[in-house]
């Protein structure tokens, strides 16, 4: 059998995430790493999502890393594929493409307790030995396909928004588009000015204010490329915003954004279908979301909103519960994803033979959303908990300086592995739930995604991203169990 693959650390996941940590490990001079993706290209979601109106629902000037800001941006919520661009391009200039192992997945780690490595199986059966992974596999997992009777059987297209079949001419079809949140509320518009009928079944409204896409003016870019202290300071202003309007410790912004957003809704002509468009409960009880285009296409004769229950899918027809049959060419699934697995997507076995399903029975938990007890040396970036208003980039910078810290002193005390110990874990995530308690809007039963099947929040983070942050930076050694390697 081949000798495995030896390299100091292994980071799963090409996207924003592992791109930051490959970048911030080689500021370090440490050169011993790779990047396993199994797509072909870098960029994570934005580079496996592709459907039309794909583009960002976090202002420009904070959907950049700090280190690599860009002035070049052709608006203030750039598309996916300049997203896509975006992350290529900083890969490249920081000297990533030999770390990186495209077209490549990871099956399985296991934590050889002896040596303190981790060994690797990867799906074209390399295996690989680690002392370090790091997981940036995300928050949002599979596509998720509702279960509805005879929708296996329907003999039309049929495709998820996260595969979205580009081939296919939509163009005079009769639509469905199940689901009417974040991907919905971006392909609708684009995709109903060809259809012939465009029906959207929606269970729950959505709170769905303009969102204001002026593009930047060239003026305005060469004065970012030439005083990059502007596009500082309009980074430093949306941040502090975005912590004010979505505090959910303190909903006076959430109540005043909710005011807003409801006035949107006037934009919508029939007062029928305007009213079953407006949600029940409160703002920032679901994921915000934002556009100028979704809520006037329903003003297009071709486009109808349905919200009786689907009953069942036959080879040609949706029928709903009012005993409407609705015969459609192509069903869209807007579905959403798995947002609960984390790291649980592969086959991972801790200490003693812990598998991380096992352990995460409940529901996922960790330490900071970093590291959870009983997997040394495994650290996640965007994992439980770590979700929130604000920029993700922001929190997957705050994650890679904390993790490489903890490496850095775990080096200094002649440490080859750490462990965070269960009993501060426990601690950390019993306060946690007690803040997120204490987030009203979050108990109004507008929210499944964000919890596990045993009812607890496993998915956002609570306060502000500062506070992370500040909490974070003090976070050290002190809360993890160190060992050495027994074997060589």
């Amino acid at each position: 059998m081949p000798e495995p693959i030896r390299t100091r650390y292994t980071i799963i996941g090409a996207g924003a995430g592992g791109l930051c940590a490959g970048i911030k490990l080689r500021e370090k001079g440490q050169d011993d790493f790779l990047i396993i993706e199994r797509e072909l290209r870098v960029g994570g979601t934005w580079q496996r999502n592709t459907y039309p109106g794909l583009e960002c629902d976090v202002a420009s000037p904070l959907y950049c890393y700090s280190f690599a800001p860009n002035p070049d941006w052709s608006g203030l919520y750039p598309p996916q594929e300049e997203i896509r661009e975006y992350l290529e391009r900083v890969a490249f200039e920081h000297g990533l493409e030999p770390h990186l192992r495209l077209g490549t997945g990871v099956v399985s780690a296991r934590w050889n307790e002896a040596r303190a490595r981790w060994r690797l199986v990867l799906d074209n059966g390399a295996e690989l030995e680690s002392q370090f992974v790091i997981s940036a596999v995300g928050m949002f997992g599979a596509p998720v396909v509702p279960d509805i009777p005879g929708l296996d059987g329907f003999e039309g297209t049929i495709f998820h928004s996260a595969e979205w079949k580009h081939d296919h001419d939509l163009r005079g079809e009769r639509i469905a588009v199940i689901g009417s949140a974040a991907s919905a509320v971006q392909f609708v518009p684009e995709i109903a000015p060809d259809a012939g009928q465009l029906h959207v079944f929606q269970r729950t409204p959505n709170w769905i204010p303009p969102k204001l896409d002026e593009p930047y003016t060239e003026e305005q870019k060469e004065a970012f490329r030439r005083r990059p202290e502007l596009l500082a300071q309009s980074r430093e202003d949306l941040f502090n915003l975005i912590e004010t309007v979505l505090n959910y410790l303190e909903p006076g912004g959430l109540q005043m954004a909710e005011e807003a957003a409801r006035q949107a809704f006037a934009v919508v002509e029939d007062p029928e279908v305007r009213k079953k468009l407006v949600p029940d409960h409160p703002m920032g009880a679901k994921r915000p979301l934002a556009s100028s285009k979704y809520l006037q296409s329903f003003n297009r004769p071709n486009v109808e909103l349905v919200t009786e229950p689907i009953e069942e899918v036959t080879s040609g027809e949706i029928v709903t519960t009012d005993g409407t049959r609705r015969a459609v060419d192509t069903i869209i699934l807007a579905t959403g994803y798995e947002t609960q697995k984390y790291v649980s997507v592969i086959d991972v076995e801790g200490r003693d033979g812990l598998k991380i399903d096992e352990a995460w029975e409940k529901g996922p938990e960790a330490y900071f959303g970093v590291t959870t007890s009983g997997f040394p040396n495994l650290f996640m970036l965007y994992g439980p908990n770590t979700n929130g208003g604000n920029s993700i980039i922001l929190m997957l910078e705050f994650q890679v300086e904390y993790m490489l810290r903890l490496i850095d002193e775990a080096e200094r005390a002649g440490a080859d592995w750490i462990d965070v110990r269960r009993e501060v874990m426990d601690e950390y995530n019993a306060g946690l739930q007690e803040e997120l308690e204490r987030v009203e809007v979050w108990h109004s039963g507008a929210n499944d995604y964000y919890r596990a099947p045993s009812g607890k929040i496993v998915t956002q983070w609570p306060l502000g991203f500062a506070v992370y942050k500040e909490r974070v930076s003090k976070g050290d050694l002190s809360s993890f169990e160190t060992g050495q390697a027994r074997e060589a």
